[in-house]
Formats: structure tokens, sequence, C-alpha cells
């Protein structure tokens, strides 16, 4: 049981004397700072217009100017950059759930001005309230505590109206304290409260920010699928063609010579594909690009021809006009036949493929096949990678695609196809 009261109190005082009640006890002081000039305008104007008043006139007048001053902070909160300002406050010591979700720039549309508006009104007119009874409040309860001055006279006062209370000058100084500060913990829990609705970002922003996010995203996969299906064949024939030397380097120093040249010449070709992919990392601004530079479709022949190095044999069948296709779609078609290719010599080791690229009816159409050998190279952990990057580029094209074995189950077929006019999404 006291265990139990014990943790209550140590958990009363962390809210109204923890760290987060300190640092929204300086934000609503700055509100009451804000408030200020407003205020001190308003007492002004409504003294030129009143000037002969009793002392009852002036403390109601001193309302009537806190309530006249709100109105001219929300129209100054209407300039742009009072969104920004107030975000970053609010982020360093009202001490929201998620202070990411602030604002952290202009507002962009009136939707976003007059929410800050409210949202400066509010914490104002609350850091006026806080900052007033810590102002008041804390000198008044320091002479009740140590019964300075008319104390005493203050505490008969009571006494004689609530006798049955038995208030005394430290009572009544503590109950003040406790008033301020259950005051600050109130309004700062409130401003908390509110501050991702009126300063959190508006639907519209939510909607750009999520526009951009899926633009960077696109970017991202793009290079990633070109990394995976440039320097990923590289590295797949390198890997075979230094094997292969490796096995025949007594036996035919002929044949390993041609194949560390094939090497080289791979490795070469990698490096140059590499920078390009990488040099689009660089750039500042890249929506604007239809797509990274890279090799088309009049690059079959020397693919086909690095292929065949690592004793991988392929049956071509090539339609003419492809060198009058499209940059953007003969780029994407070599990296499919690329990927598929490099798929077989992962999957299938040095077994035959058939490659067939032709035009028809206004469409680019793609098959290759290689027979099934499961003994022969088993599949990666973790693959499957190529094929889903295939995926996306056919979408990407408004395309179509299908790959799996056939119905015996000895064969692999990949089979694409792809609009000649077809532009990326």
């Amino acid at each position: 049981m006291n265990t139990g009261a014990g943790g209550r109190l140590r958990r009363t005082a962390g809210v109204l004397l923890g760290r987060r009640a300190r640092l929204r006890w300086v934000h609503l002081v700055l509100g009451g700072a804000l408030l200020m000039p407003y205020w001190l305008l308003s007492v002004v104007m409504l003294g030129a217009l009143n000037p002969a008043q009793g002392h009852a006139r002036q403390v109601e007048m001193q309302f009537l100017s806190l309530f006249l001053s709100l109105p001219m902070a929300a129209v100054t909160a209407l300039v742009p950059t009072v969104r920004g300002l107030e975000g970053s406050a609010a982020r360093a010591l009202c001490a929201v759930d998620r202070p990411e979700d602030l604002a952290s720039g202009p507002a962009r549309g009136w939707a976003a001005r007059w929410r800050t508006a409210l949202w400066f009104v509010l914490h104002v007119f609350l850091g006026g309230v806080v900052a007033g009874t810590t102002l008041a409040g804390v000198p008044f309860a320091v002479v009740l505590l140590f019964s300075f001055g008319g104390a005493q006279d203050l505490i008969r006062f009571w006494e004689d109206r609530f006798p049955y209370w038995m208030l005394t000058g430290p009572t009544l100084g503590l109950a003040v304290l406790l008033l301020i500060l259950t005051a600050n913990a109130a309004c700062g829990a409130l401003l908390a409260r509110w501050a991702p609705a009126l300063l959190g970002p508006t639907p519209e922003e939510r909607l750009a920010a999520a526009e951009r996010r899926a633009t960077m995203l696109a970017q991202r996969n793009r290079l990633a699928r070109e990394l995976h299906d440039s320097v990923g064949h590289a590295l797949s024939a390198v890997g075979i063609q230094a094997s292969a030397a490796a096995r025949v380097l007594r036996t035919d120093p002929d044949f390993a010579a041609e194949a560390l040249r094939a090497i080289e010449e791979t490795a070469r070709s990698a490096v140059a594909e590499l920078d390009t992919v990488l040099g689009l990392l660089r750039e500042e601004d890249t929506a604007d690009n239809a797509g990274p530079a890279g090799p088309t479709l009049a690059g079959l022949d020397d693919l086909l021809r690095q292929l065949a190095r690592t004793g991988v044999t392929v049956d071509a069948e090539l339609a003419p006009g492809l060198g009058a296709l499209p940059t953007e779609v003969s780029r994407e078609a070599y990296r499919i036949v690329q990927e598929g290719l490099t798929n077989v010599l992962r999957h299938a080791g040095r077994a035959p493929a058939g490659l067939r690229v032709a035009l028809d009816a206004g469409r680019l159409e793609i098959e290759l096949t290689n027979p099934l050998d499961p003994a022969a190279r088993p599949s990666r952990p973790g693959g499957g990678r190529g094929l889903r990057g295939i995926g996306e580029r056919v979408t990407a094209l408004r395309g179509g695609s299908t790959s799996g074995p056939n119905e015996d189950g000895t064969t692999w077929r990949l089979a694409v196809w792809l609009p000649v006019g077809g532009t990326a999404r």
C-alpha cells in the first residue's frame, strides 16, 4: 500500500516538476512573452478611448485588452514563416510524442496558415495565463510561506471566513504553488495534444511527401536493377570464366589465356557500366532522366560472344530493324535479355539456350528457353531478384511477361512482350 502511494506521489511529482514539465513551462513563458506587444497595444488603444477609469474599471480593461490582443496575434500568424518558427519551438520544448511530424518550413497554403494562426493564438493565450500566474503567484506564495509583510492580515481574513479550514500562511503558500504547477502542466499538455493537429502537415502536404517518397523509391529501384543486371551478369561470367581457366591452366594454356582475356574484357565493360550508374547517384535532379544510359539491343552480338566464352551456346534468332527501336525500349529489352541469359548461366551452367527477339504488330517479343537440369547448378538462397527486376521493367513499359518451366518440367521459358512505343511510367 505504501509502495503504491509512493509510486503515485513520484509520478505526480514528475508530471508537475519533471524535465518535460520544465520544458513546457519555458515554451509557455515564451508564448506569454510573444503576447506582450499585442497586449500593450490593446491597453494603449483602450486607454485612449476611455482615459478616465476607476480601479474596478481598470481591471476590467486589462482582461478586455487580453482578449482584444488575440485577433491581432492571429493576423500576424498568417505570415508563412511563423509556421516554421512555431514548429521548431514546439518540437524542441513542447515534448510531443512524434516531434518529427511537426512543421519545419513555412506554410504553403491558406489551410496551413489558418491552422498556424489558431495554434499561435492558443500558444500566446495559454502562455499569457501561465506567465501571469508565475510572475504574480510565485512572489505571493513566498510572502505567505515566510509570513512577510501583510501575510498575517491575509491569514486572519481567511480564518474569519473559513474557521474550520485551519489555514496558515505556509499552507496557503503551498496551495498557490501547487495551483501554478497544475496550471502549467494542464496548459502544456493541452498544447502538446493540439500541436500535431495544428502544426502537422496538411493532407496536401502529406500527398506531396508521399509522391516525393514514391519518386525516390522508384529511382532507387531503377538504379538497383541496373547494378544487379550489369554488375551481377559480369560477376557471374567472370566467375565461370575464371573457374574454367583454372581447370585447364596446365592442360590447355591457350584456352586459359583466352578465358583470362575474356575476364579482362568483361571486367572493363562492367566498370564502365558501374561508372555510368554511379554517376546518376551524384546528379541532383534525376527526375527528368528517361533512364540511365546503357547498352541497347544493338549490343546483343557482344553479349552473346561474351557468353560463348563461358561455354554457353545461344541459338539466337534476331529480327531485323532492332537498331531502329526507341532507345528506352531497346535499353530495357537488352537488360531483360541480359538478365535472362545470366539466370541461365547461374542456374543451368553451360546448358544451351535459345533466344528469339521478334517484332510483331507494333510490339517487341522476347523468348528465352533453356533445358532444366536440377543437378547442374542449384539455385542460390535469397535469389529471385532478377525475375523481379524483369517484372518491374516490363511493368514500367506497360508490357507483359511470363516465366516458368513447361508442362513436363524439362525446359525453362521466359517470354516478354513490350510495346514498341512504350514509355516508362
